[in-house]
């Protein structure tokens, strides 16, 4: 699949993005990125940008890891 370039917004901001990734996927994650920035300001409404960012990456890391560490188990058998 060929790159493409995608505009997004992010909590307010605009980005543009280059990849190969369908625009129904990168439509899923800009809302599902939305949805958990909003969650974490309703949580804790004093966080600065850069605190959620570095929070959200960390979850997303630990998400991903998890999946993986699943994947291989059932990969043993």
């Amino acid at each position: 699949m060929p790159k493409q370039r995608f505009k997004v917004t992010i909590d307010g901001h605009d980005y543009n993005l280059v990849g190969n990734s369908s625009s129904e996927h990168i439509k899923t994650v800009t809302e599902l990125l939305n949805q958990q920035i909003k969650q974490i300001k309703q949580i804790s409404p004093k966080l600065d940008d850069q605190t959620i960012s570095v929070l959200l990456a960390f979850n997303a890391i630990s998400d991903q890891l998890k999946l993986q560490a699943k994947l291989d188990r059932s990969n043993q058998y």
